[in-house]
């Protein structure tokens, strides 16, 4: 079985006719390098593929120039980031007149990879994060199957809950055991992976970096190194609080998410649904799950995305600003939400454009003229692009 990712190639060839060079970013086993492939099937015009894991390409561009200059149409480097000093030489193939050839970049994110490409490509590349699977791809009749298995289409193809969790296990050992240290990272995976999994535990929880720090006796900063190292290799979300001059005492630290549901899942040790269904973090993994595919369906960028919180217990799990509209969202996992003071105080505070509250149940409606409860199934028909 095979996923078609329509929207996403509309998306890469879209970015490829207005920019020479586009950087398609994402975790590691995302779908990048399939998506490529499968732009590159869907072109009438040249394209030349470069695996920068694979040695015979990698000596292919021992000299750069010399095998990229003759090129013509569509050129794709696959794991750019093992060979970083291309950026330079894409930058002057890039200035060429009349754009001979344009550069489809596939990375993980290291931060070599983006510091090497923003100094040396400014103004001439554009990046795009691929996501994990999405609603719109998969559908919503199989949303239990994507929120329990997560976006990484080769957990979420597997034959059986078994054969999934087993993909995944393998996934975070070879992130931590390999994938890290080719990335240059020098940090234990022992440390990384009780590290990840405490962040786990803490799913949709405010992150408090000093008593993290304190069960690993490393300080505050070095937490915040590590987390921002998980985050930009696409496993970590680190969602924003945001604050208005309203007199309250808000809350400041950001909120923690695991990227992958599923992965949330392997990492809390919960082998099926029914385990889920069961596990203390179950509230907390639907909200993540959800306002991840919110996100998405909305296009959002992950800096007009926040949190809002006060110390005195009002909140609301997302805001997204857009100009001078601002979107409220609260994620439930029941089939009948109601109207709660907190929602009130949100509305009223933050002077909410709407408030949306994702629901467990089958049916969207109205709960008041600013508040609509809806379906997690039909959010698809509810927030069209």
């Amino acid at each position: 079985m095979k996923i078609e990712r329509r929207e996403q190639l509309k998306r890469i060839e879209k970015l490829l006719q207005r920019f020479r060079v586009v950087a398609l970013l994402g975790a590691r086993q995302v779908g990048k390098s399939t998506l490529a492939r499968d732009f590159v099937d869907s072109q009438d015009r040249a394209v030349t593929f470069f695996d920068l894991e694979d040695e015979r390409d990698l000596s292919r561009l021992h000299e750069p120039t010399l095998t990229l200059e003759p090129l013509r149409g569509i050129v794709v480097l696959d794991e750019v980031q093992n060979l970083p000093q291309i950026f330079r030489v894409l930058r002057v193939l890039a200035d060429r007149p009349r754009t001979p050839a344009r550069f489809l970049v596939l990375g993980s994110a290291s931060p070599d990879l983006l510091r090497q490409s923003s100094e040396t490509l400014a103004g001439r590349i554009v990046y795009h994060q691929l996501p994990g699977l999405t609603l719109d791809e998969i559908g919503a009749d199989n949303l239990n199957r994507l929120w329990f298995r997560g976006g990484f289409p080769e957990s979420y193809l597997q034959r059986t809950h078994e054969d999934s969790e087993h993909w995944r296990r393998t996934f975070i050992r070879t992130f931590l055991e390999r994938d890290l240290p080719n990335l240059g990272v020098r940090i234990s995976a022992r440390t990384l992976s009780r590290f990840w999994t405490m962040l786990a535990h803490g799913h949709g929880g405010l992150l408090n970096a000093s008593e993290l720090g304190a069960s690993f006796g490393v300080s505050h900063t070095t937490v915040r190194n590590y987390i921002d190292l998980l985050e930009s290799l696409f496993v970590v979300r680190q969602l924003r609080p945001w604050f208005e001059n309203v007199g309250k005492r808000e809350v400041k630290s950001p909120k923690i998410y695991i990227e992958d549901s599923g992965l949330l899942h392997s990492l809390l040790k919960i082998p099926t649904p029914r385990d889920l269904e069961a596990h203390p973090k179950l509230g907390m993994s639907w909200e993540g799950f959800m306002m991840q595919q919110v996100i998405h369906r909305l296009g959002a960028n992950p800096d007009d995305c926040y949190f809002w919180a006060t110390h005195a217990g009002a909140e609301l799990d997302l805001l997204i600003v857009r100009g001078k509209r601002k979107l409220g969202f609260e994620f439930k996992r029941t089939d009948a939400p109601r109207i709660t003071p907190s929602m009130r105080s949100a509305l009223d505070t933050l002077k909410l454009t709407s408030l949306f509250v994702i629901h467990a149940g089958q049916q969207s409606y109205q709960l008041n003229k600013k508040v609509r409860a809806v379906a997690a199934g039909e959010i698809l028909g509810e927030f069209g692009r």
